[in-house]
């Protein structure tokens, strides 16, 4: 009775020179794509055709029939080494090299570049890399968040099942790292360090502040100090921190107006608050004064 033969991982090819490779490692992080190191290509279930990964077959139909493989649906792939097409498995059922020596049943992922830490997150239903060690499941974020954020950031729900506020892109599954603010709104990191080179220091959904401003406003302090305003301008204005959203009433100036609860200011101006005018309820501006 006939079968497939699978090599043991004992047996061995030969490597350049007199070096001897395990059958199972020829070709190791000799082939794959621009995103990932593998042996395989995968047939893709939408369209039949071979792409060597998910967001290869995905940028090549960008500009035409747009459409999207879903990891867990690719069925068949395709050895590197001998070309045959195959069930999904981690071993060539021909050749019996390992396709990836990172395998995944769940997500049909391979990646021979075991040093990116790869491991399947079952909360998040997919792979993620850095390390299992490194990082833990927050259910209400619904993502995984490196341990230094347990009980140690601000929980949104499903914050990562967004997209980046500044470039769009879906973040959950992206390859770019991303960053979790400190009001919990997540955006990429090469977004944010945009952001910030363009002088913008407030999270785009909220507009809390996104950096450590003690220092800035030390230096708004002085400046006000040192700016007189003209009599005429000597009145009393209400804003409401975007930062702790609470109302305060200051003096006017041209400079800034800092929140007297939290000493921030990121402030924008608002009406006098209800409780004390009889209006239904405050109103601001449409845009922040003094955005930081």
């Amino acid at each position: 009775m006939g079968g497939v033969h699978f090599p043991g991982e004992d047996e061995v090819v030969a490597g350049e020179g007199d070096a001897v490779v395990p059958l199972r490692d020829v070709g190791k992080m000799e082939h794959g794509c621009e995103h990932y190191r593998r042996r395989c290509k995968i047939v893709a279930p939408c369209c039949g055709e071979v792409f060597a990964c998910r967001h290869c077959h995905n940028d090549a139909t960008a500009s035409g029939d747009r459409h999207t493989i879903c990891r867990q649906d690719v069925e068949k792939v395709v050895c590197l080494l001998c070309d045959t097409e195959q069930l999904v498995s981690q071993v060539c059922i021909n050749c019996g090299v390992n396709m990836g020596e990172y395998f995944c049943d769940v997500c049909k992922f391979y990646d021979d570049d075991t040093e990116k830490g790869q491991f399947h997150c079952y909360d998040c239903g997919i792979c993620r890399v850095g390390g299992k060690e490194n990082y833990f499941h927050c259910a209400k974020c619904g993502s995984c968040y490196a341990v230094a954020l347990r009980d140690n950031h601000q929980c949104v729900e499903n914050s990562m099942r967004q997209n980046c506020p500044i470039c769009y892109e879906y973040l959950f599954d992206s390859l770019k790292g991303t960053r979790v603010l400190d009001c919990g709104h997540t955006m990429h990191m090469e977004c944010f360090s945009e952001m910030v080179e363009h002088n913008k220091y407030t999270c785009p959904i909220c507009s809390k502040t996104a950096l450590d401003m003690t220092h800035h406003w030390a230096l708004l302090d002085q400046e006000i100090e040192a700016t007189i305003m003209p009599p005429v301008y000597r009145y009393k204005v209400w804003v409401l921190c975007n930062d702790c959203n609470k109302v305060s009433e200051v003096d006017f100036h041209v400079i800034g107006h800092k929140c007297s609860h939290c000493n921030s200011y990121n402030t924008r101006s608002t009406s006098r608050p209800a409780d004390l005018s009889g209006s239904s309820s405050p109103s601001t501006s449409d845009s922040s004064e003094n955005n930081p």
